[in-house]
């Protein structure tokens, strides 16, 4: 798909002004170019993780278990680092336990919780997988890495402000 001959938000910031909105134009150009960077960003992981047969939603799975200690972590764990409700947290872990990546075990302390195991196969697809992300995504996401850095300060400002951490 060719780019357009000219840049869709750059015109909205302009109109945004024309029409009298001034102050919000610069606020808006930068909220509506985030979630458009967002949607290309996540066109490109996708497409790097299609091959593995998993979202990037299950991906943060296994790799919260891949980094763990263990290779394990409770249900409860997993869906405060991740910063997802507890539904999207089973939602995810049943699409990878049925393709066989990760399994439930009773919690060894707690009879109440659940432990997700990270299995063979799930490390190797979380290998594989980083492998297709860092090549294709990761090493080049299309800005210097000044300029990476730089973005990376923005928006970790910009969570620390809503509350994020």
């Amino acid at each position: 798909m060719p780019g357009l001959p000219l840049d869709p938000i750059a015109e909205a910031r302009r109109l945004w002004a024309a029409h009298g909105w001034r102050d919000a134009a610069d606020g808006m150009a930068a909220v509506t170019s985030l979630m458009r960077a967002h949607q290309i960003v996540l066109a490109r992981v996708e497409a790097a993780l299609k091959p593995h047969g998993v979202t990037f939603a299950r991906y943060e799975v296994l790799m919260l278990l891949y980094f763990s200690r263990k290779g394990s972590l409770p249900m409860s764990i997993i869906g405060e680092r991740l910063q997802v409700h507890p539904t999207s947290v089973t939602n995810a872990v049943d699409r990878l336990e049925a393709a066989g990546l990760v399994r439930r075990v009773p919690h060894p302390d707690d009879r109440r919780a659940t432990v997700v195991e990270l299995l063979d196969r799930g490390r190797e697809l979380a290998d594989a997988a980083t492998h297709d992300l860092n090549a294709t995504v990761f090493a080049e996401p299309g800005i210097s890495r000044r300029e990476a850095g730089t973005l990376i300060d923005v928006l970790t400002e910009m969570r620390r402000d809503a509350g994020d951490f």
